[in-house]
């Protein structure tokens, strides 16, 4: 299976780590001034023990271990293993942030 790598162009899969859930970029914030509250701790919880296990498209996360060291999200179809799209993490997880400050 080739990785379209955004950086480097199309790499081996062989080249990388998948680390599952892409979800791992969206962990909750931890509360006000960084101390949980029961909300907070709530939203952990589910974030943690409450993960969807779909079939069709979905998030992963991959880690560039034989290369530049990048972590990738990878979206995936778990049906047919076929890889829809590839994006650096950070864009990604900076995208996520946008998103949550204007939700906020």
């Amino acid at each position: 299976m080739l990785i379209n790598h955004p950086l480097l162009g199309p790499r081996d899969a062989a080249e990388f780590t998948c680390f599952g859930d892409a979800s791992l970029l969206l962990r909750p914030d931890p509360g006000p001034n960084g101390e949980p509250d029961q909300a907070a701790m709530d939203a952990f919880h589910d974030y943690l023990h409450l993960r969807d296990n779909p079939a069709g498209t979905h998030q992963e996360l991959w880690y560039h271990e034989q290369g530049d060291r990048s972590w990738l999200v990878v979206t995936r179809d778990t049906i047919n293993h076929s890889i829809i799209k590839v994006e650096l993490a950070r864009n990604v997880k900076a995208r996520n942030l946008k998103t949550r400050e204007g939700a906020g």
